[in-house]
């Protein structure tokens, strides 16, 4: 049956806006007193409510009381929201003043969630995990990328990707599986980067292929993780098998970006590090520029560098790292909100960033209202869409729409 969704104060559908550069506000296309017409899960149009309404006399009408503006859902290209346990013991280190290398010397680090995911079974990480996707849900992320990459071991990362293949099943919001296999070589592995390297090759990625657990390879291009010329080794065999490849690049070292514009990668991801070089090599591919505020702040780190990115003309996306380690937040629209302000985005630029830049990142369809889209939308009590980023991450939504979560 069709239904018409209305009256909001103000929709944004971001549509007609470019993939790539700066935006200013004046561009966001903003329709007053609209409405959507729905049927089966997808959008059929968007537009005046009271023309709408006339033009469908027989579509059934999901009324929208007091001053809401919609957008549409958004979605957090990177996070590692498949885990056991935390590292508050580590954050408290953090502050205190104890460095990278002398929090792991104490057993913290990544290593730590690694033990920890490891010990907990398979349908503890599926509750954990629909519990995070949940919130991010009802916070307006209506699509997540979730990675593996604490489990660095055959088995245990395919614990994890099975995990979020069952978790998909258990939440409204679509997740979208990344295997990380080569987020570090694990301290229990006998043999080198490249031997690692090649056992996930060899040994893993051919049953992620087998079982369909995703089609996405991600690595953590650093000096104290992968460097860069094994990763370019690795990243290209498993293009040669098929995934999509998206890069953690750039967080504290340069190096990383060059390696996921050489192999063609969908993302590039962190970036803190990223100077005027790697700006313009970004600036001048077809891959996401993927910023994650909630590692600047849970580091103490200097953000990315968003401002000129766009400048550079770049596709900057804004994902959350949500992880139990260096970003436990999770908050997408708080950080990008507080981001904003210290790197001076339009408050177009970081809901592209949010949205439909983001989903470019993902290589799926999403974050714009537009017929043929499906229904992927959440709405904000207030009058004005500038109130959003104005109460920096305070103002939640009133209420979610998806595909799966409405009865459509």
């Amino acid at each position: 049956m069709k239904k018409i969704i209305g009256p909001f104060t103000q929709i944004l559908p971001l549509t007609g806006l470019p993939l790539k550069g700066t935006l200013k506000d004046e561009q966001l296309h903003i329709i007053p007193n609209g409405g959507v017409l729905v049927e089966g899960g997808l959008v059929l149009a968007v537009g005046d409510f009271e023309k709408l309404r006339k033009a469908d006399p027989s579509a059934q009408i999901e009324e929208i009381s007091g001053q809401q503006v919609l957008l549409p859902g958004f979605v957090d290209c990177h996070t590692h929201i498949c885990f056991a346990g935390n590292r508050a013991k580590d954050y408290a280190m953090r502050i205190a003043g104890k460095t990278y290398l002398e929090i792991a010397k104490a057993g913290g680090g990544i290593w730590d969630t690694v033990t920890q995911t490891r010990a907990a079974d398979e349908a503890a990480l599926v509750g954990s995990l629909v519990q995070r996707a949940n919130r991010h849900l009802a916070e307006g992320v209506t699509t997540i990328e979730v990675k593996s990459g604490y489990g660095l071991s055959l088995e245990e990362d395919l614990k994890q990707l099975r995990a979020i293949k069952t978790a998909s099943a258990q939440t409204k919001a679509k997740l979208v599986a990344t295997c990380l296999a080569a987020h570090m070589v694990p301290r229990d592995f006998n043999g080198s980067q490249e031997e690692y390297l090649q056992h996930v090759v060899n040994d893993l990625l051919p049953v992620i292929k087998q079982e369909n657990l995703t089609n996405r390879v991600d690595i953590f291009i650093e000096q104290s993780a992968i460097d860069s010329k094994n990763a370019l080794i690795y990243l290209n065999k498993a293009k040669q098998m098929g995934f999509d490849i998206t890069v953690h690049a750039d967080q504290f070292t340069t190096g990383g970006s060059a390696v996921a514009v050489e192999v063609g990668a969908l993302s590039a991801d962190h970036l803190e590090a990223s100077g005027e070089h790697e700006i313009e090599l970004l600036a001048d591919s077809n891959i996401v520029a993927v910023t994650l505020p909630g590692a600047s702040m849970g580091l103490g780190m200097p953000y990315a560098p968003a401002r000129k990115l766009l400048n550079a003309g770049a596709c900057l996306a804004i994902a959350s790292d949500w992880n139990p380690g260096s970003a436990p937040m999770g908050d997408l629209l708080m950080q990008a909100a507080v981001m904003s302000a210290s790197e001076k985005l339009s408050a177009a630029e970081v809901f592209a960033g949010l949205t439909f830049r983001a989903a470019a990142a993902l290589k799926i369809e999403r974050g714009i209202l537009a017929p043929g889209m499906l229904v992927d939308m959440q709405a904000y009590p207030c009058a004005d869409y500038r109130e959003i980023l104005y109460y920096q991450g305070k103002l939640k939504p009133t209420q979610v729409w998806t595909a799966d979560l409405n009865d459509f």
